[in-house]
């Protein structure tokens, strides 16, 4: 049989890391194939190799049966290799056509051919389903039509084989079906598709074959995925049993003064009479489609938008934030943002700058400064404390795993001694050991007082969590649940609410 694509014995050091180490891949054309692996554990690094990103030390590609070494993403597309990179890729300044057709512009006589750009646009996001306007600039999307657009990349260059890293991280569960139904489509014609993604539960829908890396060791190759139980996946990816997390019911004392209130909250964003409170020790959970407006809801908390009516309540007190600054140091609220590479992380600044960020006014010695040895004292113990995985403090941010990275993201919230906490998607992109660890760590916090606004898409994850869940839809609360933890009875409770018109706050 001739195969879409054969990686064999990748071997791909960095200095200090051997991230792939004799790695072997088989795709077989019409076939879904699932990459999967801890946070750290190689994927990104060999999507990266088969897409021309990184070349590899040692091993070689083949693509049907022919020996490649490609040099550039762009001799990759050539090639008939298309991809979606766990980090977003696009031009923010350009339009939704413009980006889409980014790779490869069709030009005539030299020129980029407008007409011909947005025939290819249109082609692409028809074939995924999705209605996004081509001439609206991608920096005024959202983050998760940024990532349609991203798929669309993908899709506008006809792929023998095409490789999607975390492709779902930021759809709803409605978009992501489309997503599938695309996939199995071009599946059906012939492409070969590398999946990676944690959700184990998309990859047991989707996908054909599987692949486990693990400490970059391929230790499950190309296999059969019905013939492996997910616990059989999980214990590959992590190399030991990993135990069932047990379901922790929590009382929140809500007789004291709350953490937040928000009374007929109206914002310049479209917000209309948002009524929520949030207890000390509470995890208040904010659940919704994209686009109901949860996260534009914490960024008008923290004063990057304006609230236009209404009232915010911080510990009895009336207030008004004018900027993040202010909601910092004044107020003490964090905001873990679901975007860590734009908004919550300095990639090519070390570990202990991002983590002390937030209390360099608490450490400036006047005119000389933050020392490094009071950036390190405060960050080695949050490194400690979170299991961040780190060579040393120095490290460069980008350097790390993705899990690592919202570890960091956290890391200098704890640090500023918040009392209000908003996470806002805290758990996207990390793999299945860490989300755990995320999870124990959320309750903990919330267990030693913290209040907590916990913005997530994952409805399990939601679920576990959350003490109380409000359901969003159109930039209003149309629901607010006590969660009893019962995942069956709790998602039906909320999908009812998501469909529901009638504003009812619990």
């Amino acid at each position: 049989m001739t195969f879409a694509l054969e990686a064999s014995g990748l071997v791909k050091e960095f200095p200090g890391v051997r991230a792939l180490d004799g790695v072997n891949l088989t795709l077989r054309p019409g076939t879904i194939h699932a990459l999967l692996g801890e946070n750290g554990a190689g994927k990104s690094t060999l999507v990266k190799i088969i897409t021309g990103v990184h070349q590899a030390d040692r091993g070689e590609l083949r693509m049907a049966g022919e020996v490649r070494h490609f040099q550039s993403p762009l001799e990759a597309a050539h090639a008939g290799i298309g991809v979606v990179h766990q980090e977003r890729n696009v031009v923010p300044a350009f339009t939704v056509a413009e980006n889409i057709t980014l790779q490869d512009p069709p030009r005539r006589m030299g020129i980029v051919d407008r007409d011909r750009q947005r025939r290819m646009a249109s082609e692409a996001l028809v074939t995924l389903g999705v209605d996004i306007d081509l001439d609206a600039r991608v920096g005024d999307l959202s983050v998760a039509q940024v990532q349609l657009v991203e798929i669309a990349k993908a899709l506008a260059f006809s792929s023998q084989v095409l490789l999607l890293d975390e492709p779902t991280a930021s759809l709803t569960g409605s978009e992501a079906e489309k997503l599938f139904e695309v996939l199995q489509t071009l599946r059906d014609q012939g492409t070969a598709i590398v999946f990676v993604s944690h959700k184990l539960e998309e990859v047991f829908a989707i996908c054909d074959t599987v692949t486990v890396l693990r400490d970059g060791v391929s230790v499950l190759e190309s296999a059969t995925l019905r013939e492996h139980s997910r616990r059989q996946i999980v214990d590959l990816m992590v190399g030991r049993e990993l135990a069932e997390q047990p379901v922790r019911h929590r009382t929140v004392d809500r007789s004291i003064t709350a953490a937040l209130r928000l009374e007929r909250v109206n914002t310049g964003l479209g917000h209309r009479d948002v009524d929520l409170v949030v207890y000390p020790g509470e995890i208040y959970g904010l659940y919704g489609l994209v686009g109901a407006g949860r996260s534009e809801l914490a960024r008008c908390l923290l004063g990057l938008h304006p609230v236009t009516g209404g009232q915010i309540v911080l510990d009895g007190t009336p207030v008004r934030i004018r900027n993040m600054e202010e909601a910092l140091h004044r107020y003490r609220i964090g905001y873990v943002t679901e975007d860590r590479k734009e908004e919550g992380l300095f990639f090519e600044m070390p570990v202990r700058h991002n983590v002390a960020v937030t209390v360099w006014r608490r450490l400036s010695r006047g005119i000389r400064g933050v020392s490094q040895r009071a950036e390190n004292d405060v960050t080695s113990r949050y490194v400690d404390q979170l299991d961040i995985k780190v060579a040393s403090n120095q490290q460069l941010v980008g350097t790390l795993s993705g899990g690592n990275q919202q570890k960091v993201s956290l890391a200098k919230w704890l640090a500023a001694d918040t009392q209000l906490l908003i996470m806002d998607e805290p758990t996207v992109g990390v793999d299945v050991r860490t989300k755990a660890d995320f999870h124990e760590l959320i309750l903990d916090l919330a267990d030693r007082g913290l209040a907590i606004v916990l913005i997530s898409s994952d409805l399990p994850e939601m679920i576990a969590l959350a003490d109380r869940i409000s359901v969003m839809k159109e930039y209003r609360i149309v629901g607010t649940i006590d969660n009893n933890k019962d995942y069956p009875k709790m998602s039906v409770q909320i999908m009812d609410a998501i469909h529901e018109t009638v504003h009812t706050v619990a």
